[in-house]
């Protein structure tokens, strides 16, 4: 089928699935730090942790302490494989085409640009890097350099599609230096921020201040309207730059801080004039439009819904992580089995809800809506909110 996806809703007829194989750890470095602080601070085991940069050390005697790499055990990654592939034929059972990225072969190890080098991690949550609107793939810049090649990995899938007449659009890659980065969000009081505040980042020949660098995940899909989340420069100007490429075909509507960078696990349209949202409170940042549509306020999570970690093991998403859903069509979700109360709360407002398993998502940053990428619905450019 041709590439056609404008929403979240909409029938689904083709979708990528994410690949774990071959997650060996997580690099702790400075833009793995900043995309994960907020959740890595209310780690009790890592919160005073921050690898990269140790300000504390500068004045220390002996060297600062490097960049580390937490292993992650290979019993969760072989369950999260087991997983994904369960994801996998729950959609296939409803007549969904499943394709899969490239297997991220064992021997790559290491990303390197000029500027910095880091440790390489499967397509694992392949929403992050790719934003789908219409007929178009565009391949967005990444937050985290690990992943700075990741969409690499899901290139015949994309040009089979641009083969059959997608439009295929990389928007401008970022140096990722450390000064490319906007630090206000963690130093905000806000944001809470990191046990220690991050104020002399390391200078590189390759420095160009602030640069864009946006996720797909920041993106709420609604027909011709897009809902996208901006909490740093970084994400302004890549949203200045969506606004420039879609104009006349996408109306781009600007959301301040409602998390700090995804948006998919505080609000996610679940059928035109249906919101599932973290918390009333939601409503009141999204777009005029959007406030008069109905909206579920997910249940609290229960903390049996998750699997006990040890002391070493890094929790990296909050405990709202399965409001993550997905859509198969406008009355079909599928949800963690993990969670009942979720399952009942969707239930009662008419949904049929799908339990399907997903252990460690904790561990790995992502939901149901983080591990696929809708590349096929049926839907179409609908103007909802006018």
């Amino acid at each position: 089928m041709q590439l056609n996806s404008f929403d979240e809703w909409s029938p689904l007829k083709e979708v990528i699935v994410g690949s774990a194989d071959n997650y060996i750890s997580h690099d702790r470095e400075l833009s793995f730090d900043l995309f994960f602080h907020d959740n890595i601070r209310e780690n009790r085991s890592f919160r005073t942790e921050w690898y990269y940069p140790r300000l504390a050390a500068r004045g220390a005697t002996g060297p600062a302490p490097e960049p580390g790499r937490v292993p992650i055990k290979e019993r969760y990654v072989a369950e999260l494989c087991e997983d994904l592939d369960g994801i996998a034929k729950t959609l296939e059972s409803f007549s969904v085409t499943v394709h899969r990225p490239i297997t991220l072969d064992r021997s790559t190890v290491e990303v390197a640009t000029p500027a910095w080098s880091a440790a390489v991690v499967p397509p694992l949550n392949v929403r992050d890097n790719t934003l789908i609107l219409g007929d178009e793939i565009i391949e967005t810049p990444p937050m985290i350099r690990s992943r700075y090649f990741e969409t690499q990995l899901l290139k015949p899938i994309f040009a089979d599609y641009f083969r059959r007449g997608a439009r295929w659009t990389v928007m401008p890659r970022p140096m990722m230096t450390d000064t490319s980065f906007d630090l206000s969000y963690v130093r905000s009081g806000t944001a809470g921020g990191p046990t220690e505040a991050i104020e002399d980042p390391r200078p590189s020949p390759y420095d160009v201040g602030f640069e864009m660098m946006f996720d797909g995940a920041q993106c709420l899909r609604l027909g011709r309207d897009v809902v996208a989340n901006v909490s740093t420069a970084n994400h302004a100007l890549a949203c200045d730059w969506l606004e420039r490429h879609l104009a006349g075909r996408f109306r781009i509507h600007r959301v301040y801080q409602l998390s700090d960078s995804h948006i998919d696990s505080m609000v996610l349209a679940l059928r035109p004039g249906t919101l599932l949202v973290r918390s009333a409170e939601v409503m009141e940042k999204l777009p005029a439009p959007l406030r008069t549509w109905d909206h579920i306020v997910a249940p609290e999570p229960d903390g049996d819904n998750f699997p006990r970690y040890d002391d070493d093991d890094l929790i990296l998403t909050s405990p709202f992580i399965d409001l993550n859903v997905f859509s198969v069509d406008p009355g079909t979700v599928l949800v963690n089995e993990a969670c009942p109360e979720l399952i009942r709360t969707l239930e009662r407002h008419g949904f049929t809800a799908v339990p399907v398993r997903h252990r460690h998502r904790r561990l790995f940053g992502g939901g149901f809506h983080c591990f696929t990428l809708d590349t096929v619905r049926q839907g179409g450019a609908e103007d909802y909110l006018r």
